[in-house]
């Protein structure tokens, strides 16, 4: 952004952040903001703590200015700061709660993480800063190589560097970082700890102003479902596809590793424990930072949800409203047949060809294929005999449905539940695969009925010609009506 007059001079009027900065009672908004939201790491606070909280505030700064330096109450402060004409706080109604909550605005943030950087510091690392730019400038350099000869080259080196690293710590001279090096790299650390929770804001807040944007587009649509989706749908995948959404998406993805929580949660418990860390005093919070860039993770994945739960109400309204101009056609032609059935017209005055459209697409017509003309040949048949075996024909067999059914009732007499394996080993199959069949009918039939998808039962039963036989399948219960 390039920052000449008209570019600064409309920031000043404008943006929030610049409002606050120069708002009569900054310092109060700065100072409380930063005390109850960003050094906690609070995302949301209801408005009855938010505002005994600031009251609080109110309290000890009038026994130390005066009884009427801040005249106003604690409420119409913050829904002063909440105004769309500051944009100092968002002030919302969480789902299925009838209390409003505050969070901070990204403007906020970000004025307050400026007022962060003017005060003075007592150590200013550069090392680290220089390394991360190096280090920064190989992955790209690497990343963006084509060359295979030269990404080799480059994996070459780095396996030579390790390996005299590795020689160096065999022969006992191992390099250790001094105490100003650590303070550096941890500096570096919380700075850039902060910043990723104030970008997560940012992100949000982009995802926010779609699903006010959606929500606005619904309430004052009257074209059709498809045209008001497809807008919608390539508004989202235009934040999800570009440079934030697809980087918020990767660090998403990574922080989500339950191996990678768990190596976070080990470096920060043994590098707080160095002696140059700790006398720099570390708030306690450092120790679960990566849990908050969770939870601020969490938010902007709500926010999508949302979003997607407003289209899933909107599908579902419209439907409702279609169905409802049906009924309203039908009983609309309904109340007109009964009018006119007392003055019905002498002749008919409507006049329908068919019930229902008929669609015929050419694709569908068959090609013409010519007749088949039979040849009969006009020769006398003959009676003959055959050597063939007729006592199949008299021996089907026939599986007794209720029987087995009765089986199923005894043994839930004695038990609760039984299995199919269960009562085969107690009542042995005599008609084979048929008679298996037959038990599988039944217990979909059955009024209560589980199925084991992940245990396996092998059933045998001894087939013609004394062959056993062996069926494989889930573990199917019958259980007892109660």
């Amino acid at each position: 952004m390039v920052l000449d007059y008209t570019t600064v001079d409309l920031l000043r009027q404008n943006h929030p952040a610049w409002r606050l900065l120069r708002a009569q009672h900054a310092p109060l908004v700065a100072a409380f903001l930063h005390r109850v939201f960003i050094a906690p790491n609070v995302r949301t606070i209801s408005q009855a703590d938010l505002v005994e909280a600031l009251e609080d505030e109110l309290f000890a700064l009038r026994r130390q200015l005066g009884d009427n330096a801040f005249p106003g109450s604690a409420q119409s402060y913050l829904n002063d700061w909440a105004e769309n004409d500051k944009g100092w706080l968002r002030k919302f109604y969480p789902a299925g709660d009838d209390e409003p909550h505050y969070d901070l605005t990204p403007a906020t943030e970000k004025a307050l993480a400026w007022l962060e950087s003017l005060s003075k510091r007592t150590f200013v690392g550069t090392e680290s800063r220089l390394l991360t730019l190096f280090d920064l400038l190989r992955q790209m350099s690497s990343g963006s190589q084509t060359d295979p000869e030269i990404r080799i080259a480059e994996l070459n080196r780095q396996r030579m560097e390790i390996d005299a690293e590795i020689a160096r710590i065999d022969a006992g001279k191992i390099s250790l970082l001094d105490d100003t090096a650590l303070k550096d790299r941890f500096q570096q650390f919380l700075q850039l700890a902060r910043e990723l929770l104030t970008d997560f804001r940012e992100v949000e807040h982009n995802f926010r102003t779609l699903d006010r944007q959606v929500r606005e587009r619904i309430a004052l649509w009257e074209g059709s479902k498809g045209a008001l989706l497809e807008d919608i749908m390539g508004q989202r995948d235009a934040i999800a596809d570009s440079d934030q959404g697809k980087s918020f998406r990767s660090f998403w993805d990574f922080l989500m590793s339950q191996s990678r929580q768990e190596e976070l949660t080990a470096l920060l418990e043994e590098i707080l424990e160095l002696p140059p860390v700790a006398e720099m005093l570390p708030e306690p919070r450092l120790k679960r930072v990566h849990y908050d860039w969770l939870e601020a993770g969490e938010h902007t994945q709500r926010t999508v949800a949302r979003l997607s739960g407003q289209l899933r109400k909107f599908l579902d309204d419209k439907a409702w409203l279609e169905n409802r101009r049906i009924m309203d056609i039908l009983h609309n032609i309904e109340s007109k047949a009964l009018t006119l059935r007392e003055t019905s017209p002498s002749s008919g005055f409507m006049t329908l060809d068919v019930a229902s459209a008929s669609i015929e697409l050419p694709l569908e017509r068959p090609l013409y294929r010519p007749p088949f003309k039979p040849l009969i040949e006009g020769v006398a048949l003959d009676e003959g005999d055959a050597d063939i075996d007729t006592a199949s024909l008299y021996s089907q067999m026939f599986v007794d449905q209720a029987e087995l059914s009765q089986n199923i009732r005894k043994a839930l007499q004695e038990r609760n539940q039984v299995g199919l394996g269960e009562l085969i080993a107690r009542h042995p199959l005599r008609h084979g695969l048929a008679e298996l069949l037959t038990y599988l009918q039944l217990a979909g039939e059955w009024p209560h009925t589980a199925v084991d998808e992940e245990t396996r039962e092998r059933i045998e039963w001894e087939g013609e010609s004394g062959v056993r036989r062996q069926a494989s399948l889930p573990r199917i219960i019958f259980v007892r009506n109660e």
